[in-house]
């Protein structure tokens, strides 16, 4: 008796749509590795398939391509719910095109429906919508210790972001970011000209940090700390050799 094959891994849609991300990019596994949480093998593992990938990997390699993340994202789910498929054989027979058609689940519909969702957004030009929208979703996406690491942007959290300090350079502003709804704080920049900058935001020995080239003009954040007070709470920027942080006087820094 012929053993049953197994499934093919559900999250090859996925896997595929990450590449096609990562090669709009044009960054390396090791540059991935810098500008987001996630290493250098950790990124091989989603990029091939082998391992699920977190969805904040996902939110953030969208956001790096200048994508919408929602397309991936539904792919992201449908991987994540789609159950293991019986084999042909274990029927006794094989079914007909139209009889498997009928009888696939649903999460299996939610996939292809997702796939071609991916395909038309791949395929509109990044620029597309009104400005500023891009990557800011409805309601964020976590709140606290599930924040993370993970990138404002790509986590809704940047909608009701609040500056709570400032500093300014010749060349560049460093500010303190704080969203209410999601707990967080980051660090913020922007710069005057096409320099590579390090964003990073610490608490105590508590770091963050996110490396941008010079080519890339829309990294502007660091990743974010949860918090449940700015006292002690420190956003910097490196700019050009150039080091500046700001942050709140110990009497203004209490509950945010």
């Amino acid at each position: 008796m012929r053993q049953p094959q197994a499934a093919a891994p559900s999250n090859g849609p996925l896997a595929a749509t990450l590449q096609e991300l990562r090669d709009r990019t044009g960054l390396s596994l090791a540059a991935l590795a810098t500008r987001t949480p996630y290493s250098k093998s950790a990124w091989h593992r989603y990029l091939t398939g082998a391992k699920h990938p977190p969805r904040s990997a996902v939110e953030a390699l969208a956001r790096l391509a200048g994508a919408d993340p929602a397309p991936a994202l539904a792919l992201w789910d449908a991987a994540d719910d789609t159950p293991s498929a019986p084999a042909p054989e274990e029927t006794g027979r094989a079914p007909s095109s139209r009889a498997r058609a009928r009888r696939l689940p649903l999460p299996a519909l939610t996939l292809l429906t997702a796939v071609a969702a991916v395909a038309a957004a791949l395929a509109t030009p990044s620029g597309s919508g009104p400005p500023g929208t891009r990557g800011v979703m409805g309601s964020p996406r976590c709140h606290g210790r599930s924040c993370q690491g993970e990138l404002p942007g790509a986590a809704a959290c940047a909608k009701d972001a609040q500056t709570k300090s400032a500093v300014t350079d010749a060349t560049y502003t460093v500010r303190l970011r704080y969203s209410p709804s999601c707990g967080t704080a980051w660090s913020q920049v922007r710069v005057r000209g096409a320099v590579v900058r390090e964003i990073s935001v610490r608490a105590g020995e508590n770091e963050l940090s996110a490396t941008y080239s010079a080519d890339d003009t829309r990294g502007d954040t660091s990743p974010m700390l949860a918090v449940s007070s700015l006292r002690g709470v420190e956003a910097c920027a490196e700019v050009g050799g150039e080091l500046a942080c700001t942050g709140l006087d110990d009497d203004t820094a209490g509950q945010p």
